[in-house]
């Protein structure tokens, strides 16, 4: 764009901002945009700017060149979105590199029409090659009923090992997949207490896949479990010295 081009450019965004170009500014915008030509992408990144609105509405919209440039680039860019080479038979680089530029620049600057759509793959996988895939167990043409049969097995599939793997048994816990045991106590708006550092025994049974303990063997563990509480307490005790009585009359 020369000087000449750049004065008439200012011209055209005199009717949009009320401006008044001058002479050092058409100068000025000509160095700023010697590489862009005049042409209808020019005009219409003017157009494009000034039919967006700005972030702040009071703001007074005043095109620059930098904004002259990067609009008309993305006007030029949606036409090529669809864009796929076509070459020739035996074409050398040199070649290759002329008609690419040449495609290019047609399509970019709107003399040949941008294609509508973007050309589809025909055909399917040839008969050996899905006898390879289903040899390697894939069975990508199950349907999903409505019962969520394949979402199911999916969720099985990458279900984490351990105890944190399934649902914890205990009907005062029942965490869910993947969250932590939790001990007695809480509150109202959290039933139970505080994550446990490790999970129930029952929790780590089933992903063992021991079978639940029945009834009275629970029972019997229970009491098992508290009778070594009482024994170890009582100890306990025996090792405390006794407390030395004061008598308050002789310390008088």
């Amino acid at each position: 764009m020369n000087r000449k081009e750049a004065a008439e450019l200012l011209g055209h965004c005199t009717a949009f901002d009320n401006r008044q170009p001058s002479a050092a500014a058409a100068t000025a915008w000509a160095a700023a945009l010697n590489d862009v030509p005049l042409d209808n992408d020019t005009k219409a990144a003017v157009a494009a700017y000034y039919t967006t609105p700005p972030k702040d509405p009071d703001a007074k919209l005043w095109i620059l060149p930098h904004h002259v440039r990067t609009l008309r680039s993305k006007i030029r860019s949606a036409r090529l979105e669809n864009f796929q080479y076509e070459p020739i038979a035996d074409e050398t680089p040199q070649e290759f590199l002329a008609r690419y530029k040449g495609q290019v620049q047609a399509i970019a600057s709107g003399r040949v029409a941008a294609p509508l759509g973007r050309p589809a793959l025909e055909g399917g996988p040839t008969r050996e090659f899905m006898a390879e895939l289903e040899a390697r167990g894939w069975a990508g043409n199950r349907t999903v009923n409505d019962e969520g049969t394949v979402e199911a097995e999916l969720i099985d599939s990458v279900r984490r090992s351990g105890p944190l793997g399934l649902e914890c048994p205990v009907e005062a816990c029942r965490a869910a997949i993947g969250r932590p045991c939790k001990g007695p106590g809480g509150s109202d708006k959290q039933p139970m207490g505080k994550p446990r550092l490790n999970p129930h025994r029952a929790r780590v049974r089933a992903a063992d896949g021991e079978a639940e303990l029945a009834a009275e063997e629970r029972l019997a563990q229970e009491r098992a479990i508290k009778a070594r509480s009482e024994q170890f307490l009582a100890r306990q005790a025996d090792d405390i010295p006794d407390a030395e009585i004061l008598n308050e009359e002789a310390a008088s």
